[in-house]
């Protein structure tokens, strides 16, 4: 059985800052800024959260409510500052696709590095590379090393990695672009599979429509806080409502 479980999590951000000249002349002007006076930014606030399996979550707030930094502290790029988080399951995180791969190696040399970096074993990867090969359509590009990739053929060739792995968590945060239009429709096409066979999906999205038609349940975020969760048609129209 897969979980998230997020029990009195908090995660503080330590902010180093220059003093500038508006600080000095207007006295109390830092109230306007987004961090506390000691340069301190609190990114979740005492946290609970439990994500069972069959539950496909949507996260919605605004900018800054801390929705992409959750998902960050589910998938281990972040630690917290206290409390408690508990991940059972293999996870795929669809965001942050540069990570792990080495610009002075090529195609496929990353398909295998990145494969082991989303927890697939060595043999795991090595059956799976022709079909990630065949699926970014790179063809002999992936012999050379990719950092003279152009902007979509490094997002092919992150995305069809990506999505080679099957989870049990799946972190999305908003629609991956992965190319151009025939691409697109392929890409799609993969996403659906992966949110199908996962046991746990995780959705950052602003798209009230998207988390709706993909989700059973949804939480709203502000301020690093859970503000509302229930439904997804609840939420998203109590959202919307208080725009």
């Amino acid at each position: 059985m897969s979980i998230i479980q997020l029990e009195d999590l908090n995660l503080i951000f330590q902010i180093q800052r220059e003093k500038r000249i508006k600080d000095i002349l207007i006295p109390g002007s830092r109230k306007f800024n987004d961090f506390h006076q000691d340069g301190t930014v609190h990114a979740l606030n005492c946290l609970n959260l439990t994500v069972r399996d069959g539950e496909r979550l949507a996260v919605i707030g605004h900018n800054g409510a801390g929705k992409s930094t959750l998902l960050k502290l589910v998938a281990g790029i972040y630690a917290p500052t206290n409390g408690k988080r508990i991940v059972d399951g293999k996870i795929s995180s669809m965001f942050e696709l540069a990570t792990g791969f080495e610009m002075e190696s090529s195609g496929w040399d990353n398909i295998y590095l990145r494969g082991l970096m989303l927890g697939d074993s060595p043999e795991g990867i090595k059956s799976k590379m022709l079909e990630i090969a065949a699926f970014s359509e790179l063809g002999d590009f992936l012999n050379m090393p990719v950092k003279y990739y152009s902007s979509g053929m490094f997002v092919r060739l992150a995305f069809s990695v990506s999505t080679a792995v099957r989870p049990d968590i799946l972190l999305l945060d908003e629609v991956v672009a992965a190319g151009d239009a025939a691409f697109l429709q392929k890409a799609n096409k993969r996403m659906h599979e992966m949110v199908d066979i996962s046991k746990i999906m995780v959705l950052v999205t602003h798209s009230m429509g998207a988390a709706v038609e993909m989700c059973n349940r949804c939480i709203w975020m502000e301020r690093g806080e859970i503000l509302m969760d229930g439904p997804p048609q609840e939420v998203t129209k109590a959202y919307l409502n208080n725009i």
